[in-house]
């Protein structure tokens, strides 16, 4: 026999309210009515009604019909009034039992908060000024059998979910009782939107490149991996949209770009989650100072369009997205704060010291230019001083934020180069870059001078919304299985 752990009160209390609501249920179903319809016709939401009657005056009232739905949040004086939310806003229900259909009246009892209904009736304004709607008739649209975390409404309105967890594992609960999340995955949605909009205008294609690859390459990180059975082959979930955007390059486009989902098999962080948005985009005859311009000029158009100011408030710090963004070489920004001179080091002890001793005081938009070759198997050699190679990484908040290259088009050089790294991989380094032969073959071919740039929109929306986690701008972020 099997030996259960004993139930917290919390499930308890949770298993008692859906017994009651099973009960209430069945009631409904006795009384003829269906409790999961198929449809429902509205005429208004909330926020129409609201500036539709703005004008309406306490104790006023018209003699519109207008019909809404949503879900229920609150009720008050045993059902006299509901507070009922849809995706616009709230708009309050007037029961006046005394002139309802009994019909209505005794199916009132049968409600809970979380329920889904419907409402027709005529629009007039509370004696304290409340817009509502005087009820005629009700329709039942989806019983909740789960009973909802705390809401309360107004200014003393408060979090009904305390646990950041169950928030992040039941996104759906977290919207349904915090205007917060809604309001930064409407304006993710805007901000993405924008960025198309700008790209489109500069004549950028937008061009979907494979999730599933045979070579997962185009960045240095561990990929899942994956197997397909009619092929009997692995394949990996790519982890940049790099090699394929520069194919199209090749074969003609001059500008080209893709918002989509990658995916590498690293840890979670504030700032880190496995599967995260990034753009990327490639223009044909530019190199990474245009990129540059490019950067710069898409995240102050983007900044003053969403949030209407080029000064952003994140956390407790001020970030000037006004001024001209400082450009400066990673070796240069070494010496300044720590005072040492590593033009004679190696690639990977300038980027150890560079990750632990400066990237964190990188708070103001700063370009960092000019990087190790060690480290950038896929960017040109820098044109003037050997041993370096045409890169920048903006940082923002001491988060990189964009990666940009004069991209590597030399087919011999970029062989020999990945060929290094694939010695690498086979001595265990899991996140070097694999040969894959196929872009190398491309590229002899032909890539024209091009420049390319990869921004982590996730944390560029992090930014924009003052989120301090990027599971707060993730909808639905990875999580361990309870």
């Amino acid at each position: 026999m099997t030996v259960q752990e004993p139930q917290t009160d919390a499930k308890q209390e949770s298993s008692r309210i859906r017994n009651q609501r099973l009960e209430k249920l069945a009631k409904i179903k006795e009384a003829g009515i269906d409790p999961y319809p198929y449809k429902f016709n509205r005429t208004h939401k909330a926020s129409d009604l609201q500036e539709k009657y703005k004008e309406l005056k306490p104790q006023e009232e018209t003699n519109d019909v207008v019909s809404i739905c949503g879900r229920v949040h609150n009720e008050r004086n045993d059902w006299m009034f509901i507070d009922l939310v849809d995706d616009s806003g709230k708009i309050q229900l007037y029961c006046d039992k005394k002139s309802l259909d009994p019909k209505i009246t005794n199916l009132l009892p049968l409600l809970d908060k979380g329920d889904f209904i419907g409402a027709s009736g005529t629009v007039k304004r509370t004696p304290r000024g409340e817009l509502s709607v005087k009820v005629q008739d009700i329709t039942v649209l989806c019983k909740s059998l789960l009973p909802l975390p705390e809401i309360i409404e107004g200014k003393k309105r408060r979090l009904g979910i305390q646990d950041i967890e169950v928030r992040y594992r039941q996104r759906y609960l977290d919207l349904i009782v915090n205007p917060i999340p809604k309001e930064t995955f409407k304006k993710r949605a805007q901000i993405i939107s924008e960025i198309r909009q700008f790209l489109n205008q500069k004549d950028y294609i937008e061009i979907d490149t494979p999730v599933l690859q045979i070579e997962a390459g185009g960045a240095e990180a561990r990929p899942f991996t994956t197997h397909h059975n009619a092929l009997s082959i692995d394949l990996y979930l790519r982890i940049a949209t790099e090699l394929h955007l520069k194919r199209l390059i090749v074969g003609g486009y001059e500008k080209v770009y893709e918002i989509g989902r990658v995916f590498r098999n690293e840890g979670i962080s504030t700032k880190h989650n496995p599967e995260f948005t990034s753009l990327e985009l490639y223009e044909a005859y530019t190199d990474y100072n245009d990129m540059m311009d490019l950067t710069e000029d898409l995240i102050k158009t983007i900044c003053q369009k969403i949030c209407e100011t080029l000064q952003m408030k994140y956390q407790e710090k001020i970030i000037d997205f006004e001024k001209p963004w400082r450009r400066i070489s990673m070796l240069d920004l070494i010496k300044e704060h720590t005072k040492k001179d590593l033009s004679s080091s190696t690639g990977e002890t300038i980027i150890t010291t560079f990750d632990n001793e400066v990237e964190s005081k990188l708070i103001q938009p700063t370009f960092v230019i000019d990087y190790p070759l060690e480290v950038s198997p896929l960017a040109k050699k820098h044109r003037k001083t050997k041993g370096l190679v045409e890169r920048f990484e903006l940082y923002i908040n001491g988060w990189e934020i964009a990666n940009a290259f004069s991209e590597l088009s030399d087919p011999l050089d970029q062989r020999q180069r990945l060929e290094e790294q694939s010695k690498k991989k086979a001595l265990g380094d899991h996140e070097a870059h694999p040969l894959d032969i196929d872009f190398i073959t491309a590229l002899e071919y032909g890539l024209p001078p091009t420049g390319g740039l990869g921004i982590g929109i996730d944390r560029l929306i992090m930014l924009l919304t003052n989120s301090a986690s990027i599971r707060d701008v993730i909808a639905f972020p990875t999580m361990k299985p309870l």
